[in-house]
């Protein structure tokens, strides 16, 4: 129990503060091979590319221990392009959704035509249209465009940024928001719990309280002891609280874990399960509208290629095959201490993209969520971390299970020898 706890002088504090487990993160792009036809109206054909693999590193600063059984940190990531395990180079050019245009294009869809013209002219003057051919490293890392400009002049405030636009540019360098979890020193059943995130006990992206809750841990440890039942997590990047189910027992190089899934609820609509009412205004089950949380922009996050989703997600577009192997999202944790062994967390980025009336460049594009992306941030515990892990929870327990029955086995003879002591002093 001492040595699960947040405190410098427990064991895993180290592994705490910077993550030796070796993480990676997975990029695949969606290609729009039949960019011309769509703009005509014609379903959209895509092709998946990738994966690109970066090494991402983690560690934790500005560590600030509280008298309330918490601490606060800053957690940073740091990403390294990895040649030898991607197919395909940073320098390739892909065909995706002009996001910044297509986006914009549906946020103004309400707004006096008078605007909507005008920026279909400034698009015209910019040679803008709804589809760009950039290269992989552009689309992720930033790249400038003159349209983030002008969209701030003709509405002040609709994208708080200015410059480069890149669909991770936030992601690499960057901290994950100011963490206060409990250290488990005065109730280890509370250990790693998110105590606030920035300040909040809640967030108000959403409609309903419930949606609203930050709950369980950052998605790092857990408590130890953990029952065959779920466990929750609070994931920035979704902007919610993430409740994965358990699935079945197994081992992790000889240690043994529970498997953790995501149920078939996590993204249902409300019609389809109640509770996620609040995450609405749904579309069809499977995606999750996350506008509220990204700058009010039509996104939507999935599981990849649609998994687990309504069917007619998947028809909407050509080019998509969801399986459980490939697409479903794992947590391998060890119950006894709440450390996860093996992972991978997958998640899709779509676009709804549509014909915008007084916007020529939207064309006669029928409604339809499209796949941008989708990305696995997977690790597992290897080298001597794993040796360590398996020498102190299977190796040690074991021995002392032999040892107790070895010396239950010697102890026989010496109670037999004493009671026949005692029968012949009588």
């Amino acid at each position: 129990l001492q040595n699960v706890r947040i405190d410098p002088s427990s064991i895993s504090f180290q592994m705490w503060k910077e993550i030796p487990v070796p993480f990676y993160l997975s990029v695949h792009f969606f290609e729009v091979l039949n960019h011309k036809q769509v703009l005509q109206g014609a379903k959209p054909v895509l092709s998946q590319r990738g994966p690109y693999v970066y090494r991402e590193y983690r560690y934790k600063t500005n560590i600030t221990f509280h008298d309330n059984d918490t601490v606060s940190y800053l957690e940073y990531r740091k990403l390294f392009f990895q040649p030898d395990l991607s197919n395909g180079t940073e320098d390739e050019y892909i065909v995706v959704p002009n996001i910044l245009m297509m986006g914009a294009a549906v946020m103004m869809e309400k707004l006096p035509n008078v605007l909507k013209l005008l920026l279909s002219g400034a698009l015209a003057s910019m040679k803008q249209e709804a589809f760009i051919n950039r290269t992989v490293g552009e689309i992720m890392w930033g790249y400038e465009d003159p349209l983030i400009d002008t969209i701030n002049m003709l509405v002040p405030g609709m994208i708080p940024f200015k410059g480069k636009f890149g669909l991770f540019i936030d992601f690499n360098n960057s901290n994950t928001g100011l963490f206060t979890v409990n250290t488990g020193m005065k109730d280890i059943s509370q250990v790693h719990m998110v105590d606030s995130w920035n300040g909040l006990k809640k967030v108000s992206y959403w409609r309903s309280s419930q949606c609203n809750m930050i709950n369980g841990t950052a998605g790092e440890m857990w408590p130890p002891f953990m029952p065959p039942t779920s466990l929750e997590f609070y994931s920035p990047d979704a902007c919610r609280s993430i409740t994965l189910v358990y699935e079945q027992s197994g081992e992790f190089e000889g240690v043994p874990t529970y498997r953790f899934v995501a149920p078939k609820t996590l993204f249902a609509n409300g019609t389809d399960y109640p509770p996620n009412e609040g995450f609405c205004p749904c579309m069809q089950s499977g995606i999750q509208n996350v506008s509220t949380c990204r700058l009010n922009a039509p996104m939507f996050i999935s599981h990849p290629h649609f998994y687990n989703a309504d069917p007619s997600l998947v028809d909407a577009v050509e080019g998509l095959h969801p399986s459980r192997e490939q697409h479903g999202l794992f947590l391998d944790v060890h119950p006894m201490t709440g450390i996860p062994m093996n992972c991978s967390i997958k998640l899709q980025l779509n676009l709804y993209i549509k014909q915008v009336s007084g916007i020529i460049q939207t064309g006669k594009i029928k409604p339809v969520v499209l796949p941008l992306l989708w990305f696995a941030e997977s690790g597992s515990i290897e080298g001597s971390v794993l040796t360590q892990f398996y020498n102190n929870l299977v190796v040690i327990p074991l021995v002392m299970d032999y040892l107790q029955y070895i010396f239950l086995g010697l102890s026989v003879p010496l109670i037999i020898s004493a009671a026949v002591l005692m029968a012949m002093s009588k």
